[in-house]
Parts: C-alpha cells; structure tokens; sequence
C-alpha cells in the first residue's frame, strides 16, 4: 500500500431538517392547535482512530464527505429524524487543521478514539412551540441551520516510542531490519528509503516497542530540501531518538559535519526535540574493521570522531548491524531509557 501522510479534503455536516408549521383538522373536533415538530438535526462528520491504518490514500482520491441532513417535522408534532453521522477512520496519530483558519481542530492517537470535525446543523422550530396564552395559533417556525462546511488538511504523524533518525546511508534501513521485522528497501545509494518505516521490537523479556526509521536528513531538511521536511513531523511523537552515524566515512571531519547537521536541522524544526533522550551510535563497523584484521582501516578518523564526542561529554556506542555487533547492548539501553520514561509518567 503506497504511504501517504498528507491530505486535503472538503467535509459538509448535514443539514437541520425543515420544522413545520401546521394545523391539526380532526373529525369532530372544532378547533384545530397547532402541531407542526421539528426538524432532526443534521449528522456530523467523525474521525475515528484505527490502529489498522498507517497511511491517509483513501483521502487522496476521496475528497468530498458529505453527512446526512435532519429529516423534516411532521404533523401531531411529530420530530424530524436525526440525520446519520458519518464516520472517517483514520490512522491514530492524524492531525486536523482547518485549511482556512489554520487553526488545529484537534488529533486522534488512540484506538477508537472520535474527533468531530464538522458539527451537524440544528433542526428547524414547528410552529407547536410557539403557543401562548395571546397567541393559540401560530405560524411562526425558525429556520434549520446549516451544517458545518470545512476545508480540512490531515497530516499524520506517526506514533512510535523509538525514532532511528541520521544522514542519508548511515544505516537506519538496514538496522530496523535486524532489530524488527520490517522489511524497507535498502540500497547504496541516496534516499533508499523515502518513507517512514515501523517496526516492532520485542528484545528479551521487555514489552514489546515501536521504531519508526526517518528517510534521510540533509541541510536544509527544515526549509523543505530533501526528503527530511515532509518527514520530521514523525519524530515528533517519539520518546527517544537513535542517531546513527555512518563510521566508514574516510574522515572525521565527514562524520562531524553530519552530527552537527543534523542536530542542526532538529533544532531548527523543533528546539524541544534536542531535549529529547538521544541515544548517539557509530554504525557500519563491519565496514570499519574487517573480519580478518584487528585495526580499523580508517582508525584515525574514528579516533579523532571518538575524541570529538567525549569532548562534548556525549555519551555513545557502536554497532555493525551486518554483523549483529553491539545491537542488543543498545537494545538493553533502549530498553532502559524507555522503562524510565514510564517510569516518571
């Protein structure tokens, strides 16, 4: 199923039935008061949570959702029918804005979870209700109103506890492939991935734990070049953040530039994503010591990018995700991390 994440769509809440003006004419009886009901109020446009769902297609190629109107007062003060809310499933983790305000109408994250986003219109007043001591026979109705007409914008953002976020090739594909069992495309080349993928991790006796890899980020990823601004929104449900460095870059240089970069970008999309738990790991060791020597190939500028680290106090590990090296003791850290957070909730 191809993964969209964006949608715009025009949505009408139903319409207020009719109320009646009318006069009840029995047999046998020589006045006649008024009995005209009201109207039913129309439906409401509902979103609901589908934890089944992971992407927003339907509403690519299906923009116009309509609900369905009150039905009409009727005689003997008869109450017009409500009109039949429709309800959208949608993806959790969706945000809905109103195109024309901007403002955000609201979110679903949660299985089953209802948002309304177009509220139905009220039904029209039968004259029944208009009955006084000085006025037995009135004519007076009130209108029906409208039902909400919106222009909405749906995003999505994907709800995982872990995002595995770095530059383009550093491995994020290749390592939610041996920590899961999503399959994304891996390829040497740019942009392999170009949407998000998840995945579910169930590491020794731990609850099980959802990892979303973010396609490549690039300078300028949070002014909209690349790949990466479509694709930050989804780290932004995350609890902790993997950032994987490519170790096989000939330089030091190289792989500071690409920390820094990408820092950079998260900082200029959302200050508060710096704050989140991050966990720091070198990755394509298998490429950086082979099976059959004992130093690294490119040693010094490992050396020099190790030294860099621990000049910024950060703390990090290292892994081949080709060899399976180092992969469940960052599991156990995640693992870790992720119970603490619980923890203090």
């Amino acid at each position: 199923m191809k993964f969209i994440d964006t949608a715009e769509i025009q949505v009408r809440a139903g319409d207020g039935g009719t109320g009646m003006s009318h006069f009840r004419r029995e047999a046998n009886v020589a006045f006649g008061g008024p009995d005209g009901g009201n109207g039913g109020r129309g439906g409401n446009i509902i979103f609901k949570g589908d934890e089944g769902l992971h992407t927003l297609l339907d509403f690519r190629f299906n923009r116009v959702h309509e609900g369905k109107d009150g039905g009409k007062g009727g005689t003997n003060n008869r109450q017009g029918g409500v009109g039949d809310d429709l309800v959208l499933r949608v993806p959790c983790g969706t945000v809905v804005y109103d195109v024309d305000s901007g403002e955000s109408i609201g979110e679903v994250v949660q299985h089953d979870q209802e948002l309304v986003v177009a509220k139905g219109g009220k039904g029209g007043v039968g004259n029944h209700c208009f009955v006084t001591s000085s006025n037995q026979a009135p004519t007076k109705t009130i209108p029906a109103e409208m039902g909400e007409r919106r222009h909405i914008r749906l995003e999505l953002k994907m709800i995982a506890d872990v995002g595995i976020i770095g530059a383009p090739n550093a491995g994020k594909s290749t390592l939610i492939t041996v920590i899961s069992a999503a399959r994304p495309k891996v390829a040497d080349y740019p942009f392999t991935t170009l949407v998000p993928n998840l995945g579910v991790v169930s590491h020794k006796d731990a609850d099980p734990f959802v990892v979303a890899d973010v396609p490549g980020l690039i300078p300028g990823a949070s002014e909209g070049k690349g790949l990466g601004h479509d694709f930050l929104r989804h780290i932004e449900r995350t609890r902790i953040l993997i950032h994987l460095i490519d170790a096989s870059q000939e330089t030091a240089e190289l792989m500071i530039q690409d920390y820094e970069g990408i820092l950079s970008e998260l900082s200029l999309y959302d200050e508060e994503l710096l704050k989140r738990p991050r966990l720091t790991v070198l990755s394509k060791l298998d490429l950086v010591v082979p099976e059959t020597e004992e130093q690294y190939q490119n040693e010094d500028a490992v050396a020099a990018f190790r030294d860099y680290l621990k000049g910024k106090g950060v703390e990090f590990m290292e892994v081949s995700s080709a060899r399976r090296m180092g992969i469940s003791k960052m599991l156990d850290h995640v693992v870790e991390l992720l119970q603490t957070l619980k923890e203090g909730e």
